[in-house]
């Protein structure tokens, strides 16, 4: 027969600081008095369904878990011993919390059901009840007063004195991928009107590319004593704030861009104007693919190109992060839609996403292509760089907005005046956060993007993923002409 051991309490701090900690299944090591050391099997992460912690106990005894279930939403998860030297069999916990109408409290419910051997009923019962349940009850709320990862409770502004541990990837030079070196590091309290965030994805982009290789040191100075981390975007969870911050709460899903790099670490420190709560449909993962380039795509096609009805809109490397969500959103807005791409797998990709006539062209040659199937092209989104540039201009109507997005195949020579006299072309080399520079304007072209998915029409990318200390070989995918969709490290 099966045993079932029901207990709850009361917490006193708000449930998004409660759930901060125990939506993590490798936090119990750092607050519950029976674990003596746990680690996330397989290097996934640490909220993700399916993952198995393994860990030992101060009494000797072993056990692995497997996460089943974990709902953001409903602040519950449900997790099950996969292997134990304790005698506990078919054991299945679910943890669920609930707001206390005052806001400021957590109501804590913690059951499982499990067998064991005849004759040890009560003494493994009341293990779990006492020794598992109240005796953590009690240990996280000591672990909540001290504050080791959040700011201790009735304190709104002031920051934890402690450092917290991180990981993070540095470059020491300008160079190759291979220049990115993961090492350990700490990040600090956080500063008055900063945000301290555990990010749990990273988005890898091209502008990582170019200040690696050193082609805009004015944003990324190399020092000798002080190596450099790359990164203008992540998502994750707030950990704590410093003073001056108000709407954020530690447990808070956010994400950020920002036009200062670092995002290449498990915890980072930003300007609390840098951060957007997330919409509880879109995933961290999702958030740190779509926001930068999807912000892109907003202002490319809002700003710039006032993409409309029978706008001719060619977008170059059409399968693209950045490519697909112009072409999508493009398309929606009624415009013609031309892309480039490598191969005829991307020009799939591209079409699936809104792109009516897709050139494969892995020579840079596209202008007649264009001229057949519209005549010209009235806006071009190009982020190729050096070898498109008289392709471009041929490609061009009269008339024509060139945007230089990018210079993946080398940076883009001057442009002489005259090139642009003969057709009366105009050129702009635009950057995001000029068009993003106020949290008003981060937060309404977000808004768009997140309506844009959930209204479908925009599309979630393919996302390939790398681990936070594989971000050299992410950075070699980017710049492979063999890869589609997004990038993103995760922690």
């Amino acid at each position: 027969m099966l045993q079932r051991v029901i207990r709850s309490t009361i917490i006193d701090a708000p449930i998004e600081r409660v759930w901060a900690v125990l939506r993590d299944f490798n936090s119990h090591d750092r607050w519950h008095p029976a674990i003596e050391a746990s680690h996330i099997e397989g290097g996934e992460r640490s909220d993700q369904v399916g993952c198995v912690r393994n860990f030992s106990l101060k009494d000797g005894n072993h056990i692995r878990e497997q996460l089943l279930s974990l709902s953001e939403r409903e602040h519950k998860s449900t997790y099950c011993i996969v292997e134990a030297t304790v005698p506990l069999q078919r054991y299945v916990a679910t943890v669920t919390l609930k707001p206390v109408t005052d806001g400021q409290r957590t109501f804590w419910h913690w059951e499982s059901t499990f067998a064991t051997p005849p004759g040890r009923e009560r003494e493994l019962h009341d293990m779990v009840a006492q020794g598992v349940y109240e005796a953590g009850f009690e240990a996280l709320r000591r672990h909540l007063r001290q504050g080791e990862d959040l700011r201790p409770a009735g304190s709104a502004s002031m920051p934890t004195a402690l450092p917290v541990p991180m990981r993070r990837v540095v470059l020491h030079r300008y160079g190759e991928a291979s220049e990115l070196v993961a090492e350990d590091g700490e990040a600090p309290a956080p500063r008055e009107a900063e945000v301290r965030i555990r990010q749990r994805a990273i988005g890898v982009n091209f502008i990582d590319v170019y200040l690696r290789r050193g082609w805009m040191p004015q944003m990324l100075p190399l020092s000798p004593m002080r190596p450099a981390v790359l990164g203008m975007e992540a998502a994750g969870a707030v950990l704590d704030t410093g003073a001056q911050v108000d709407g954020l709460l530690p447990g808070d899903r956010v994400a950020y861009l920002g036009p200062v790099p670092g995002a290449y670490c498990s915890v980072r420190n930003v300007p609390a104007d840098w951060v957007l709560r997330l919409p509880a449909a879109v995933d961290d993962e999702v958030a740190a693919a779509l926001l930068l380039k999807g912000m892109t795509a907003d202002y490319l096609l809002r700003d710039l190109g006032r993409v409309g009805p029978g706008t001719r809109l060619l977008v170059h490397a059409a399968a693209g992060g950045v490519g697909l969500l112009l072409c999508a959103w493009a398309r929606k807005l009624g415009a013609t839609v031309l892309g480039t791409v490598s191969s005829e797998d991307k020009a799939r990709l591209a079409r699936e996403h809104g792109c009516e006539h897709v050139i494969v062209s892995r020579d840079y040659r596209f202008a007649d292509a264009v001229a057949r199937a519209c005549g010209g092209a009235d806006v071009v989104v190009d982020g190729l760089g050096a070898q498109a540039r008289e392709e471009n201009l041929s490609a061009l109507a009269r008339c024509g907005h060139w945007i230089s997005l990018g210079q993946a195949s080398g940076p883009l020579p001057p442009i002489e005046p005259d090139a642009l006299l003969a057709k009366s072309l105009s050129f702009s080399r635009p950057v995001v956060f000029d068009y993003a520079a106020t949290p008003a304007r981060r937060a309404e072209r977000a808004q768009r993007v997140w309506n844009a998915l959930a209204e479908g029409t925009l599309k979630v990318p393919p996302i390939e993923r790398f681990s936070l200390d594989a971000a050299a070989r992410a950075h070699e995918r980017l710049e492979s002409r063999g890869r589609s969709g997004a990038l993103v490290l995760v922690p």
